[in-house]
């Protein structure tokens, strides 16, 4: 294996900077492409859009001088030769991490293969979750490497790359691998816990909000959830550690900035897990709902669940056709349905109306049943909405 060379690469791009970043990258591709490249053989992948010429044979219309009638085109027959320009080599796949450990991180993947010419090495990104600095890392034609430099305890790190070859062209860019260290590389537990699952935001106030996601699993047992709130740059603050599967938290203040929030799953030892999906929260109270949603748990044993749903039109005007969404905060999975056509995706539910309970007049209300299974929680869903508005529960 060949040694790896790392360093601290860019800053990300504010966002609002980005459109300026990329008129004047594209002004100056335009201007460029009249201009002989200086290395032929190099290929970069693009980060922006750039002005490309013609293609070859492609017919580039002309004006004719004032007065004087167009020059009649001459046909040309198709170019038999296929093109032998080299093809750059193919991403390199399946990049996985063999080991994790407090300080290092050692990844393997599956090597990029070349029509041309050798591979001549790899070029790998990464950077920790929730911060703006992208790191970089050179490794040779090698399948295997160990990187060390910016890696510490509890640290979640996403890693890509690339392949070269040896006239310089560049691959794809490999999928992306999310990875989280372990806090302790020695004791009784060094594995952190699953990620928490479909974060959603259910009931929102006048001044709170309450998130809910599914729970994680540990080798030994989750101890708790760590709640932030990210500005969507690189400040992420702890707002709670609870140990349940809900959070009500006040209505964030507005700021030039997002807020985001993301949840950790933490087991006794102190390991952490992947962060959850993000959601953003509103800055000020929503409308008043038009829509209640009453959810009750008609009965429960211990691998499944019947429950109904009350849907109820609380606005002046008939809803013609109804379909109520939620999000199951446990592991919950859906066998059956009555009164509605119900989908399940992960823990998103879907119930549509069928033909008899179509329209809800004002003040009107339509019941469905779902029976279901569940391992870990059946806990009931926080929060639903109609026909995409968010309603209020009870």
């Amino acid at each position: 294996m060949t040694g790896v060379r790392s360093s601290s690469l860019f800053r990300r791009l504010r966002p609002g900077l980005l459109a300026a970043v990329v008129l004047s990258t594209a002004v100056l591709g335009a201007a460029l492409s009249a201009a002989p490249a200086a290395d032929a053989g190099t290929v970069t992948p693009a980060a922006y859009p750039e002005v490309a010429p013609a293609p070859a044979g492609a017919a580039v219309s002309v004006a004719a001088p004032a007065g004087t009638a167009p020059p009649t085109p001459t046909p040309t027959a198709p170019s038999s030769t296929p093109s032998t320009a080299p093809v750059p080599p193919s991403p390199p796949t399946n990049l996985t991490a063999s080991e994790v450990r407090t300080g290092s991180i050692t990844l393997t993947w599956t090597a990029a293969t070349s029509s041309c010419c050798a591979i001549t090495g790899y070029d790998i990104t990464y950077y920790q979750e929730f911060g703006d600095v992208i790191f970089s890392a050179t490794a040779g034609a090698v399948t295997t490497t160990t990187i060390t430099t910016h890696v510490g305890p509890g640290m979640q790190l996403s890693f890509r790359m690339i392949a070269r070859d040896s006239l310089g062209q560049r691959s794809n860019w490999s999928d992306m691998l999310t990875v989280v260290t372990p806090v302790t590389d020695t004791g009784p537990d060094t594995t952190p816990p699953s990620a928490p699952q479909s974060l959603t935001v259910g009931e929102v106030t006048a001044s709170t909000a309450t998130l809910s996601w599914s729970p994680s699993t540990d080798n030994v047992g989750v101890l708790g959830y760590d709640v932030y709130r990210f500005d969507g740059w690189f400040i992420s603050r702890l707002i709670a550690t609870v140990p349940g599967t809900t959070y009500t938290t006040s209505l964030p203040a507005s700021t030039p900035q997002r807020n985001l929030y993301y949840v950790r799953a933490r087991d006794a030892v102190g390991n952490v897990s992947i962060a959850s999906n993000t959601v953003e929260l509103p800055t000020t109270p929503p409308p008043p709902s038009t829509c209640r949603v009453t959810y009750r748990n008609q009965s429960e044993w211990p691998s499944g669940f019947v429950a109904s749903a009350t849907v109820h039109n609380a606005g002046t005007a008939p809803v013609d056709g109804w379909t109520v969404t939620f999000s199951f905060p446990g592991d919950q999975q859906v066998t059956s349905g009555w009164n509605a056509t119900i989908g399940q995706t992960g823990a998103t539910v879907t119930a549509r109306n069928v033909d008899w309970n179509r329209v809800l007049a004002p003040d009107g209300s339509a019941t469905f049943g779902i029976q279901g299974q569940w391992g870990v929680s059946d806990a009931p869903p926080t929060g639903f909405s109609l026909n995409g508005t968010p309603c209020t529960v009870g």
